[in-house]
């Protein structure tokens, strides 16, 4: 079964982090949460929720004169997709590859190495 790609953009992906965090949000909620990072427009962030909803990205409902927005798609459907997308894109699709970068390019602790060692045992497991 294909899952759905979810490519998104660096605000999009702020947004969906903030609806996880805070559904049913406005969007001068939204605004209000990504304005100390990014120096956005209420209306920029009201037309990239507009868009979002057009992707069926995310939902709205109205409360009063407010629109009250969620996130439609989860979070780990998210992160698996962008996941995917970047092994794909820089390693030519080699989870080896794109695993030995990272292992080599970044401090990795003791305890994450634990735990990787941990997940390839299971994967394993389940390989069988």
């Amino acid at each position: 079964m294909q899952l759905p790609s979810h490519r998104l953009g660096d605000l999009q992906l702020r947004i969906l982090q903030s609806l996880w965090d805070r559904p049913d949000s406005s969007v001068a909620e939204v605004h209000t949460e990504l304005k100390p990072e990014r120096d956005l427009a209420y209306t920029t962030v009201a037309t990239m929720l507009r868009k979002m909803e057009a992707r069926g990205l995310v939902t709205h409902r109205e409360a009063g004169r407010s629109f009250l927005y969620r996130a439609l798609v989860a979070a780990e459907d998210v992160s698996r997709s962008v996941g995917n997308h970047l092994v794909d894109q820089l390693s030519s699709g080699s989870l080896t590859e794109a695993v030995s970068h990272l292992l080599t390019s970044r401090e990795v602790s003791r305890d994450e190495l634990d735990q990787l060692e941990k997940l390839i045992k299971e994967a394993k497991r389940r390989a069988q």
